[in-house]
């Protein structure tokens, strides 16, 4: 064999190798797996598709919600003195009082995806959901419960916010989420306070929200057995994260006499109202200055329909 014949079989075998590698095979002519083709890459394709996989089953009501942001910043702490059982639903954490047969507080983040989901014309339907009683929140009444008492089964996280989710729609449907209100406030200045907050997370991205009822010790009670405490007021804290903008809401459990933007206050009025601590996984120089906030003019203009 000469020399020039060497030469020529070299580069036969060198461009057989180049095709293998190509096509992905090699000496044993299997196809390169996807855990090795992704461990060459770092890990990049798999961890995009658990991504995508992880966004779909959210959209779909399966998997495990995970917030878009810091979750720490829906935490809140509350008084040693109130009985408080944390139980989380998929897109909502409720803070639930069996003594009063109400949630402390229920809290859940809301962003522009979210909010545009929910005001598309294929999003859950509000009169596919029944009211139904909690069963992991211990003493949670059922449906029934309010009914002939002269009260709405007020949300606390409103169903307009959850409609983009059937797991998620279906929660907030659940008795620890509701509270006895008056329907001339529960269909009056709330569901407008409640419609502009969800026209804020549109344009603010993403917004952190806390409710509920601002519980006394004279509370009357309702309900069959009077045992369902009726709150005199409730709150309602707006945070967004990144627009570093807060602001808060305090109404009485009744007819709201003026513009719901009248009854805006800071989250420090809150926190002296209630006890409670939000907000505290900031910088304390931050939270100080959030909580501080009540100036509705910094938040996007809102008409409500009435």
């Amino acid at each position: 064999m000469n020399l020039r014949t060497i030469f020529r079989l070299c580069a036969i075998v060198t461009m057989t190798l180049a095709i293998a590698a190509c096509n992905g095979t090699g000496g044993d002519s299997h196809p390169q797996d996807d855990s090795t083709a992704n461990t060459l890459m770092g890990g990049k394709r798999h961890g995009k598709r658990n991504s995508q996989q992880r966004q779909q089953q959210q959209l779909q009501g399966t998997g495990e919600y995970r917030s878009t942001g810091d979750a720490t910043l829906l935490n809140v702490k509350l008084p040693d003195r109130l009985d408080n059982q944390v139980v989380k639903h998929y897109a909502i954490t409720v803070h639930y009082n069996k003594y009063y047969r109400l949630p402390n507080c229920v809290a859940y983040e809301l962003t522009a995806t979210q909010t545009s989901m929910s005001d598309a014309p294929g999003a859950e339907k509000r009169s596919n959901y029944q009211f139904e009683c909690d069963t992991k929140a211990q003493g949670c009444p059922d449906w029934w419960e309010y009914k002939n008492t002269g009260y709405d089964r007020g949300h606390m996280a409103p169903a307009m916010d959850m409609r983009w989710n059937k797991q998620a729609m279906s929660d907030c449907f659940l008795m620890s989420n509701m509270c006895p209100q008056r329907h001339d406030l529960n269909d009056g200045e709330w569901r407008h306070m409640e419609e502009a907050i969800h026209n804020w997370a549109r344009k603010m991205q993403r917004l952190v929200i806390f409710t509920g009822p601002i519980l006394t010790s004279n509370m009357k009670r309702t309900g069959p057995k009077h045992d369902i405490a009726v709150p005199e007021a409730f709150f309602k804290v707006v945070y967004a994260p990144e627009k570093r903008k807060a602001i808060a809401f305090i109404m009485e459990n009744r007819e709201a006499t003026r513009s719901w933007t009248r009854y805006a206050t800071t989250i420090d009025q809150v926190e002296q109202r209630t006890g409670y601590d939000f907000l505290s996984a900031l910088p304390d120089d931050v939270e100080q200055a959030v909580e501080s906030m009540q100036n509705i003019n910094d938040w996007p203009t809102y008409t409500p329909r009435r």
